[in-house]
């Protein structure tokens, strides 16, 4: 689920995510008057940044947000697993994404410079992430509109004021590692997904060699990979099958990001293979669904019953009558519970990861 655990405390940076190369001259601002009055809320500074001399200076911009913003807490969603080649966070703080935009390949720097944001893109789909910086960092969510009913979440939130609901305003970029994640346990599920984008997307645009970036493949090319190689993924059948016929229908999947959220939940769940599940868990980060209950989770109606009436063993419908006082915030009710800690102890071993490869 979006957000499953609060973030951990910062650590030394692992080899693949290593810091940035440094910065050496001065690229232009991405923003002109226009973009200025279209975004009232922006304020273009030009980013002094630098690229290697063999690679094209990237396109820069500067953000102040709304209020405080906790860039972890925001952008953690995005992370499918401490190595996701989508996805890095360095030990400065500085977060690296790697993604396929309806402009082609792009990558984004963002980093928090006082109460502002800066950002840097490269790629063919520099000009699209930068256009969307605001709204990937929820300048479209609305975080008053939640009023809690229960002391814990009124805490939570009280001490978490940097929770926004992300909104990439990509589907597809989420939906396959949702799919990916159905019925397997999340560590079979991040190797499948490290494995697909390594072997079959192409390196991120920008200074990312030293990071590992990778941007996922294009519908072609995930319709394209062999049926053995979904197999040494470890990607059952099922799994495999619902995100080739996701992808053939992909650009009228991707219209769902801007639907409201009922249409969009329709629209995906067209596809076989596709339930409650996996088109919640897709829309609370392509449209920042702030009301996309995931249903169906092994684990969440447990959690949120723990946490709201202290029965650890809800089921989903006892969870969706728990959340009744927060129609319309429910997934950031659920956000917060998660982010509270107040989880129940395990009482059972781990699931075993499943393995298909040596058959």
């Amino acid at each position: 689920m979006a957000g499953r655990f609060a973030p951990r405390s910062a650590r030394a940076a692992l080899p693949h995510q290593a810091a940035a190369p440094p910065l050496r001259a001065t690229a232009p601002s991405h923003d002109g008057p226009a973009a200025r009055a279209a975004d009232p809320s922006h304020d273009a500074l030009p980013l002094r940044a630098t690229e290697p001399s063999h690679d094209a200076p990237p396109l820069t911009r500067e953000w102040t947000p709304p209020g405080p913003l906790d860039l972890r807490l925001v952008l953690g969603p995005l992370r499918r697993g401490p190595a996701d080649p989508t996805f890095r966070m360095v030990a400065d703080g500085t977060f690296w994404r790697a993604t396929r935009t309806p402009e082609g390949p792009g990558t984004l720097r963002v980093a928090a410079r006082g109460d502002r944001i800066a950002a840097a893109a490269w790629g063919p789909g520099a000009d699209w992430l930068l256009a969307g910086l605001p709204a990937l960092l929820g300048a479209d969510d609305d975080p008053d509109a939640f009023v809690p009913r229960h002391r814990l979440l009124a805490l939570t939130r009280h001490r978490r004021p940097g929770l926004r609901l992300l909104r990439t305003g990509l589907v597809m970029e989420s939906l396959i590692p949702s799919i990916l994640e159905q019925k397997v346990t999340t560590d079979e599920a991040y190797r499948a997904w490290r494995h697909l984008v390594r072997r079959f997307g192409t390196p991120a645009p920008g200074p990312t060699a030293d990071l590992g970036l990778h941007v996922m493949p294009d519908p072609r090319g995930w319709a394209m990979i062999p049926s053995w190689e979904w197999h040494r993924a470890n990607v059952d059948a099922k799994r495999s099958s619902t995100i080739l016929r996701a992808v053939r229908v992909a650009r009228r999947l991707e219209e769902a990001a801007t639907m409201n959220l009922p249409e969009a939940l329709t629209r995906l769940e067209l596809i076989p293979g596709i339930g409650p599940w996996t088109s919640a868990e897709t829309l609370q980060r392509s449209n920042g669904a702030p009301d996309a209950v995931t249903v169906g989770d092994l684990h969440l109606p447990g959690i949120v019953g723990h946490a709201l009436a202290d029965h650890r063993d809800a089921d989903d419908e006892e969870m969706l009558t728990l959340l009744t006082p927060y129609e319309g915030q429910r997934h950031r009710a659920t956000r917060l519970i998660l982010l509270s800690g107040h989880t129940p102890k395990r009482r059972a071993p781990r699931m075993t990861p499943g393995n298909i490869t040596h058959l």
